[in-house]
């Protein structure tokens, strides 16, 4: 299977601040490929040089056949482009905003309908209510419909159900199924470890390095060694009395437990059996399974 994006050595400097350093990757036609990391890690950087809004210092990168620089004019019609913030005309309807998307590049709103047809389907009870009176999720919904208006090979979204409900966040994931299976590329970065799970590939990025890319099981496989939850009533002293543990390599927060990080020597009972001297008598510890937000607070902690 050919790639339908393909990134050489990318680089992106602000002023001294390095947001993409010499950027590797490369993303396989009509797939789901995610791109995980924290706010600052250059996914945004990225995405704006492959949108061709943004030109990169150094290295190269094609999308759908096309150079993100020498070819932008050409490279415009073949994307869509879903930035992290709502980009469309609030004051225009939703009726607008689609046939305002669809002028531009010279198409009818209904051209490519088995596309739009599931989105259209939710938007219609509103045609002319404002675009910037919709709930986040009906705005995002839009935004996707605007950015397939002319049929892209390859769709861009930047965090698109950043805020947006849960209920949402599924709908449009199913979207994004469908639309993966009309052979569309999709590249989309999210801070949501469920919808990173749904991606055929994901790279983790942190200060504008690639720290690793693989499917999403083979990513975490390992990582339930040495791991385990801890709780008690009193969780920040239970965190501190952690991080003296010598067996305990990292602690951190996770939902409403603690992840501890051992070393091979580690025994469950016998840091209950400390922790319970230090006056933590309620504490428990038990194995975790890892999932990729584990696995990038190690490789973040590793490049630090």
């Amino acid at each position: 299977m050919k790639n339908v994006i393909d990134i050489q050595g990318l680089t992106k400097r602000y002023g001294k601040l390095l947001a993409l350093d010499h950027v590797n990757l490369s993303v396989s036609e009509g797939s789901i490929f995610g791109l995980i990391g924290p706010d600052g890690a250059g996914k945004s950087t990225l995405y704006h040089i492959l949108a061709t809004l943004l030109s990169p210092d150094d290295g190269s990168a094609t999308v759908a056949g096309l150079d993100v620089v020498k070819e932008h004019k050409k490279l415009r019609a073949e994307i869509g482009y879903m930035p992290e913030k709502f980009s469309l005309y609030p004051d225009l309807t939703v009726r607008e905003n689609l046939h305002f998307f669809a002028s531009l590049f010279g198409v009818d709103v209904n051209k490519n309908f088995d596309l739009t047809a599931p989105i259209f389907d939710q938007l219609k009870k509103f045609p002319d209510r404002k675009a910037g009176a919709l709930s986040g999720g009906m705005k995002q919904k839009l935004a996707l419909g605007c950015a397939l208006i002319h049929r892209p090979k390859v769709l861009l979204m930047d965090e698109p159900t950043t805020g947006v409900d849960a209920v949402s966040r599924s709908e449009f994931w199913e979207m994004l199924s469908t639309l993966k299976e009309k052979g569309i590329t999709i590249l989309v970065s999210t801070s949501y470890m469920d919808e990173a799970q749904r991606c055929e590939h994901i790279a983790l990025i942190n200060k504008g390095r690639i720290l690793d890319v693989d499917t999403p099981v083979r990513l975490v496989d390992g990582m339930d060694k040495n791991l385990y939850n801890a709780s008690s009533k009193e969780m920040y002293p239970l965190l501190e009395a952690l991080r003296t543990l010598p067996e305990v390599k990292e602690c951190y927060t996770f939902g409403s437990t603690l992840h501890v990080v051992t070393n091979n020597g580690f025994n469950p009972d016998d840091a209950v059996k400390e922790l319970r001297q230090k006056g933590l008598e309620d504490a428990l510890i038990w194995p975790a399974k890892g999932n990729i937000e584990d696995l990038f607070i190690k490789l973040a902690k590793d490049d630090g």
